[in-house]
């Protein structure tokens, strides 16, 4: 799969309906963005089950607003849902394999019962 790009309006369906969403918030005037571009699209011609997003900040700065973009390119990546990496600046393509590889190695059974098990003792505070 391609990179696709996606908006507010786009942005829960991507996440919801794409079991791994890896994303990447960039804006046009960015070096490091533009550098970083051939090696996401690289990595996203490899690994057709998984949707590589980009999100342009200068187009979409309540997106990145709600994610607390401070620096660019920032990668995220979710997997059923849930954030599972955050991380600003560019990755070589090595990097971002291995990052990919230990996303899809994760017990997901595992995480949403961390993930319980921390908003019912939040809620018991």
């Amino acid at each position: 799969m391609a990179t696709v790009e996606i908006t507010a309006d786009t942005f829960n369906d991507a996440i919801t309906e794409n079991d791994i969403v890896i994303v990447d918030f960039w804006a046009p005037w960015c070096g490091p963005c533009r550098s970083f571009a051939p090696t996401f699209e690289k990595v996203s011609e490899k690994h057709t089950d998984i949707m590589f997003a980009k999100v342009n900040t200068e187009e979409e700065q309540d997106l990145a607003g709600h994610f607390q973009i401070r620096s660019i390119p920032t990668l995220m990546i979710f997997r059923e849902q849930v954030v599972l990496f955050a991380q600003p600046g560019a990755l070589s393509e090595s990097q971002l394999e291995e990052v990919i590889g230990k996303v899809r190695e994760l017990d997901m059974a595992k995480v949403h019962a961390e993930i319980a098990a921390q908003q019912d003792a939040a809620n018991q505070e």
